[in-house]
């Protein structure tokens, strides 16, 4: 056994010569064994341990006798066996192994060894050197760590980064840097950070003055590119920050101040919108309370903004003529929907009651809601006007058919009294009074009727049809959005004008109109058109998206008193037909069930 330690001690020796490490005495190899400052095992081919020098039981804190016998399983962690499996298998190979190999010491914490292990002989026993490294990976860890680190902070960052010595020379810039300054690396270390300083302005120069006095400065300057673009670049400047070297961070602030700009113009724009609206807008909050009111919106209310911001949008509903049952309605349709509209009534300071139409759109930004609306009472009025007309119309043409139809025997009986009066006696006289009276205060009646039935004079002249059309459809849009119905128009640019009279084909209009408004329950859209079919006529159409009128139907449309509607008279239509009529104009019908009707007017352009 001693001729194999003193084979070890050769081998040993052999393997650290380089280090000139050899002790004097006897047995050189058994010095170094013993007083070598790296750690020694000598263990089988089983991996048992025949014997360790006392560096290494030192270094892990264990005895001599307490290692000699184990196996090296035993003192290396679980999850590290693969090593030693790996070791077994080169040594088969290459008779020599390196590595690095953890280690538990005698209070099981684990110390980490670089290793070398070597076969000595033919018999099976092998010499493991091992050197604490403990310390030097830690280190490396934390170099690599400190590595991460600073390409995170400087490689990797977001804003431009550039270290500059103290004649303002810069010696090193992080890619964010090259990309702001539009230079390569090469390009930027060769400058200096003031040659990029578009303007060497007063402000600037104090702004160095006070970076020197202070140590460090934050501020922000317009810097010119070279490619002739401008940048505003916010920085940070921080003197002798590493090594002696000052650091200066950059931040591009362009698309910001770009931002910031369009922001302004845009809420510049919204507040022109805003107060030259023609309808009144009002802007509330989560809580219902009211935080703007337009111009239009107070003309009409007739109140003041500083009257109404701050007060509750449920305590204005409340003073109108809405019922609790309403306006819980309306709430709820607001959270459910995120909008609702409909009409009210407000009754001014003045005493004056008005009627508006409103809508409410929900969270349009920032937990702010609106509403818009618009002062319908003329509308209102003018459309009971045009009822009160058609009505007046019809009850005209009624009268003169009741006048003619009485005047006629009325005539005969005044000719048989006057006939008669001188063969009355004396004591019928009386009746004879009664009767003629009484036939003067009938003769007046029908006069009366006659007045009311006489057309007024109708006088044509030319004008543009296109036009009378857009003011007809403004009059009956408040109608139609009432009705979730909208419409579609196309008016044929440079028509030429029409013989016409007006306020006549206003009422044929509004008549079609509102007719294909009432079989639209459920909304929809009315598409009206105004062509030039031909040099000598116009051709004006107007489709709903109604239910259709069956075909037996249309052949009676214009007829005295005949309707498809459960509550009609006709006569509207009937008065439409002769309007048309009277302007020597056509009008044809086209309907399919179930897909809507298209009511054709051509009128002639001579």
């Amino acid at each position: 056994m001693n001729q194999e330690i003193r084979r070890l001690y050769a081998r040993i020796e052999t393997l650290e010569k380089e280090k000139n490490i050899l002790a004097n005495g006897n047995s050189p190899g058994y010095n170094l064994f013993s007083h070598s400052k790296d750690g020694i095992i000598i263990f089988d081919s089983e991996e048992k341990i025949v014997d360790v020098n006392p560096s290494f039981a030192k270094s892990i804190k264990m005895d001599k006798q307490q290692l000699i016998g184990r196996s090296l399983c035993e003192i290396v962690p679980e999850n590290k066996h693969f090593k030693l499996e790996k070791q077994k298998e080169l040594l088969k190979k290459n008779k020599s192994v390196r590595g690095i190999l953890p280690v538990y010491n005698g209070s099981r914490s684990i110390i980490e060894f670089d290793f070398t292990t070597s076969t000595l002989n033919e018999r099976g026993l092998y010499m493991c050197i091992l050197r604490d490294v403990t310390n030097k990976r830690l280190l490396e860890r934390k170099v690599k760590k400190n590595e991460e680190l600073y390409a995170d902070l400087f490689i990797e960052a977001l804003d431009g980064i550039i270290f500059w010595c103290g004649n303002g020379e810069i010696i090193d810039a992080n890619e964010a840097a090259c990309r702001i300054f539009e230079c390569t690396h090469d390009e930027l270390i060769k400058k200096e950070i003031k040659d990029f300083v578009y303007e060497k302005s007063e402000r600037y120069r104090n702004i160095v003055k006070e970076m020197f006095i202070k140590g460090s400065i934050r501020d922000e300057l317009v810097f010119l590119m070279p490619n002739g673009q401008f940048k505003s670049l916010e920085f940070t400047v921080k003197l002798n920050s590493v090594e002696g070297y000052h650091m200066t961070i950059f931040r591009n602030v362009s698309e910001r101040h770009a931002m910031e700009k369009s922001l302004r113009e845009s809420e510049q724009k919204f507040r022109m919108i805003f107060e030259g609206a023609l309808e009144g807008i009002l802007l509330w909050n989560d809580q219902f309370e009211i935080v703007d009111i337009n111009q239009s919106g107070q003309r009409m209310l007739q109140i003041t903004k500083d009257d109404l911001i701050g007060a509750s949008l449920h305590s204005i509903l409340n003073d109108c003529n809405i019922t609790d049952d309403e306006l819980k309605e309306q709430i709820r349709n607001i959270h459910s929907e995120g909008q609702s509209d409909g009409n009210l009534s407000i009754t001014l300071k003045t005493g004056r009651k008005k009627f508006f139409e409103f809508s409410n759109k929900l969270n349009i930004f920032s937990n702010i809601s609106m509403t818009t609306f618009k002062d319908i009472t003329e509308k209102l009025e003018m459309e009971e006007q045009l009822r009160k007309s058609d009505t007046l119309n019809v009850i005209g043409e009624l009268a003169a058919g009741i006048a003619h139809e009485i005047r006629n025997p009325m005539t005969a009986l005044k000719g048989f009294i006057q006939l008669l009066e001188g063969s009355v006696k004396e004591d019928h006289t009386m009746y004879f009074n009664v009767i003629t009276t009484e036939l003067s205060r009938i003769d007046s009646i029908i006069n009366e009727f006659l007045i009311l039935a006489k057309p007024q004079a109708v006088k044509f002249v030319e004008l543009d049809i296109s036009q009378i059309m857009k003011e007809t459809v403004d009059l009956l849009s408040a109608q139609a959005v009432l009705h979730n119905v909208q419409f579609r128009t196309y008016y044929e640019q440079n028509l030429p004008k029409v013989f016409c009279e007006s306020n006549q084909m206003k009422k044929v209009f509004i008549n079609i109109i509102k007719n294909a408004i009432e079989v639209m329950p459920k909304g929809g859209y009315i598409t009206v058109s105004i062509q030039k079919v031909s040099d000598h006529k116009v051709h004006i159409s107007i489709k709903d998206e109604g239910t259709g009128i069956p075909a037996h139907k249309i052949k009676k449309l214009g007829e005295p008193f005949y309707t498809t509607k459960e509550r009609g008279t006709g006569l509207g239509l009937m008065v439409t037909y002769k309007i048309i009529e009277e302007h020597k104009g056509t009008i044809e019908v086209e309907s399919k069930m179930g897909e809507g009707t298209v009511f054709h007017i051509y009128l002639p352009l001579i």
